[in-house]
């Protein structure tokens, strides 16, 4: 939402202040958000006086409508999940996390990439001045919009789920990041707050990810579709990302597994029997568990190996497998081999040699479900930004110290890939 005039300002490989804490009472110092091995000298900035979008007034009007009946609609029940409504504490931010998102994917609606993608792309940095008191950047936004093309995601689908409406849902990791998780209502598009120094990884790894999606377009990579920040009156950025939720579509998902390969630290004690809280288990959890993938087996290994072999080359570790389990009904079992179309469901995927390509379920979310005969499998690697560097090799020793001969998730990147393969093909029949 924009209201009145807002301030465009579109910057290369530079960015606002930056922290991840949410806003400060004190001017915070300026500083630069580098690109890793991307970041070249700022090519300058211009400004650009942008009037709200007659689209945009009527869609808040709407909300506001909306939101004035919004306590006596029936509300569906989201079992372990919990709704930013007014009163809540992130309330405020979430809404501004909204506008701010609808007003930046109406300037790609307006802008749709064209021809490949180029250096500028990956460097842009678009800041949006709302008159609300809030600034949303934009960061690399003409590489993530040809990403979500790529996936067949349109603007406007991604606009109207994402921007003000239904509102976000919170939802309680059971991880150990400080992060904030937020769904969106339909619980398809996944929130996660991020450090500044996750932003910088994330962004500096981003031409290489785009090639290894291209390469491989079946890959396990949980799909970015958007780095933003948000600051608040004069007050320090939060960093934000956007992803498409591995476990999507959640009706009838039974069970939800975090894996690193790992055992210390790996136990989430479950919900008791009857309780509406959704728990995502650990690696221990699973011990007896067995992934039953049938003829999709060879493939799911392989696609692992290409996947965490692209993650060894970029020194990054503490990645996770994220396992959802969901019964098949008899009808969908007796269908088993009459379900799948091919790849074709995707645009423009390229015809490149040596690519693990696989059958794909005619289902929403298809690059992230394999069914096997009696049961359906949501699957994704998530989490990239953490790199091996000087604080992960300190982190390893002290946990070989104080944890001998135990299997600790603090490893090389190499050591970290070669026993997450060796997880799933343990794990796997």
């Amino acid at each position: 939402m924009v209201t009145g005039a807002s301030r465009l300002v579109v910057r290369n490989a530079e960015a606002e202040p930056d922290s991840c804490n949410w806003a400060s009472e004190t001017p915070p110092k300026r500083e630069k958000l580098h690109l890793g091995a991307m970041a070249t000298s700022s090519l300058g900035s211009h400004e650009i006086l942008a009037h709200s979008l007659e689209t945009g007034h009527k869609s808040i009007s709407s909300v506001s409508r909306r939101g004035l009946l919004w306590h006596l609609r029936p509300r569906q029940s989201r079992v372990g999940l919990f709704e930013i409504g007014p009163g809540h504490e992130l309330h405020r931010m979430t809404r501004m996390m909204q506008e701010g998102l609808w007003a930046a994917t109406q300037v790609s609606r307006n802008n749709p990439p064209k021809g490949p993608p180029t250096q500028k792309d990956f460097l842009e940095v678009m800041t949006q001045v709302h008159q609300e008191g809030f600034e949303l950047g934009t960061l690399a936004g003409p590489a993530f919009a040809r990403l979500r093309q790529s996936i067949g995601l349109t603007e406007e689908d991604y606009q109207a789920t994402l921007g003000p409406g239904d509102p976000y849902l919170q939802f309680f990791s059971t991880s150990k990041s400080k992060a904030s998780f937020f769904l969106t209502h339909d619980q398809r598009f996944f929130v996660k707050t991020q450090r500044r120094q996750e932003v910088q990884v994330l962004l500096a790894h981003l031409p290489r990810y785009v090639q290894h999606l291209q390469k491989h377009p079946h890959s396990l990579l949980a799909r970015l579709l958007g780095v933003y920040s948000l600051r608040v009156a004069r007050g320090k950025k939060k960093y934000f990302i956007i992803m498409q939720c591995i476990f999507y579509p959640t009706s009838r998902i039974s069970e939800r597994y975090d894996i690193k390969g790992c055992e210390v630290s790996r136990w989430v004690d479950p919900a008791p029997e009857g309780s509406p809280l959704v728990l995502v288990l650990k690696d221990l959890n699973f011990q007896e568990r067995t992934i039953r993938l049938g003829a999709q087996r060879s493939w799911f290994l392989r696609q692992m190996e290409l996947d965490t072999a692209f993650l060894r080359e970029l020194n990054v570790l503490d990645y996770s497998l994220l396992v959802a389990i969901q019964f098949l009904h008899k009808e969908e079992t007796d269908n088993y081999n009459c379900i799948f179309s091919t790849f074709r469901s995707l645009k423009g995927a390229p015809e490149t040699e040596g690519q693990n390509r696989r059958m794909l379920p005619n289902l929403p979310n298809a690059l992230h479900i394999l069914d096997g005969p009696d049961q359906r499998y949501f699957l994704g690697l998530v989490d990239l930004t953490t790199v091996y560097g000087f604080r992960k090799r300190l982190e390893h020793l002290w946990k070989m110290m104080r944890y001998p001969g135990q299997s600790i998730s603090t490893v090389s990147p190499a050591h970290y890939a070669r026993r997450l393969c060796r997880w799933a093909e343990a794990h796997t029949e």
